[in-house]
């Protein structure tokens, strides 16, 4: 097994790991809503890590965007390495996990594909981060009358409520845009499969004929040898 790192939360960390020796490490800027792209190829196995507190919420969403029959392998385990999902053959999946203090630990499989590789969509959604305790803090600093702390309240209560719907808003156009390039792929697919089939038709077709006209035209001939 290769060399693990951890950062401190709640900084995203995310260790992309090869199969077997499983070296390397990939990190992603401090967030709690963090999406990746990633081309797996044909026969290999892509796995990460995600540092996570206690009683914290997880949510994992991928999808294939890309690859012959567009389906992955995935496989989610727990910090003391119980699995907790295992799905074979998917296109798409989503997960949520009420975690545990540890690294949890995801895996993308491609073995079973000898040719094609797949470009696969991921995004992470970490939700009770420690976020409410650091909003509380401002309320040790505040001195005054009971209505400034009810409007403080309040105010607090409405930028929450922003942020949760603009964070809603983000990951729908961030599915959205996964749902676009996906059908845009698959589009792309058929258009060539249709020109392909095409051509053999016409070709199918250019041969046909020519043997019909051929045929045609020999049933007409006077074979009869002249007499001399």
């Amino acid at each position: 097994m290769g060399g693990k790192i951890w950062l401190p939360l709640p900084v995203l960390f995310l260790a992309a790991v090869p199969p077997a020796l499983l070296p390397g490490a990939a990190s992603f800027t401090p967030s709690l809503d963090s999406d990746f792209t990633f081309t797996l190829p044909a026969g290999q196995k892509e796995c990460f890590y995600q540092p996570m507190p206690l009683k914290a919420s997880l949510e994992i969403e991928y999808q294939v965007l890309d690859g012959a029959g567009l389906d992955i392998d995935f496989h989610l385990a727990s910090p003391e390495g119980k699995t907790l999902v295992f799905e074979q053959r998917k296109s798409d999946g989503v997960h949520t996990v009420e975690t545990e203090v540890g690294d949890y630990m995801f895996c993308f499989d491609n073995t079973f594909s000898t040719v094609s590789e797949k470009v696969i969509f991921f995004e992470l959604i970490l939700d009770n981060m420690g976020e409410q305790e650091q909003e509380q803090d401002w309320k040790k600093y505040i001195t005054g009358t009971d209505v400034l702390d009810m409007k403080l309240e309040d105010i607090l209560e409405s930028i929450n409520s922003i942020k949760a719907r603009l964070s809603k808003s983000g990951h729908i156009q961030t599915l959205l845009r996964a749902f676009e390039a996906r059908d845009r792929n698959i589009q792309e697919s058929n258009f060539d499969r249709v020109n392909f089939w095409s051509m053999v038709n016409l070709v199918v077709m250019v041969v046909v004929s020519a043997i019909q006209v051929y045929m045609l035209k020999s049933l007409f001939e006077d074979k009869r040898k002249s007499r001399t």
